[in-house]
């Protein structure tokens, strides 16, 4: 005897899919965003003779003689890491060593076990209470952004100097010259 099933509305002939035990891997613009949310890393045993450039932020755990240019970065200088080279970035902050000058756009940061020989050209520096530093500071305030260069031009106006004829940069309260 042979049963036979009938078909009912809710019977799919299909199979039913089968769930991967492993999730779908996110669509490739998820992917890239997510690698370059992460510094790139030199690793510890690696050594670099050359200029090196980069478009995303970098941590330097190995040794390096020669440029870094990072101009919209940030560059970390790890508690191994050590270069001998000139520095160009957004940010600079050395844990490890550097013999060489850096020029930063926003900041310069030297940790307390950071050891630096060289001159610093930013906005913004700290030097933490046990940082190793032999060089020169220049907090030059032209590296700040334009729109604050603006106010501060509309404050120091120039004004005609009446002694001497020549224009002076001070504002006319300081000067003298309307009394």
């Amino acid at each position: 005897m042979a049963w036979i099933k009938q078909k009912s509305e809710g019977d799919d002939p299909r199979p039913a899919p089968v769930e991967s035990a492993r999730p779908s891997a996110p669509p490739l613009q998820q992917r890239e965003r997510r690698v370059a949310d992460r510094p790139a890393n030199i690793g510890q045993s690696v050594q670099i003779k050359g200029d090196l450039t980069g478009q995303e932020d970098l941590t330097i755990e190995g040794k390096l003689e020669g440029k870094v240019l990072l101009d919209s970065y940030q560059l970390t200088i790890g508690a191994n890491g050590s270069i001998q080279g000139e520095i160009r970035a957004r940010s600079v902050i050395v844990v490890g060593e550097l013999i060489g000058n850096i020029n930063a756009d926003e900041k310069v940061e030297v940790a307390s076990s950071g050891s630096m020989r060289g001159n610093i050209r930013a906005p913004r520096v700290v030097l933490v209470d046990g940082a190793d530093f032999r060089g020169s500071v220049d907090m030059d305030s032209s590296q700040v952004a334009p729109k604050h260069q603006a106010a501060h031009a509309t404050a120091a106006s120039p004004i005609k100097n009446p002694r001497e004829g020549e224009t002076d940069s001070k504002p006319a309260a300081l000067t003298g010259a309307n009394k």
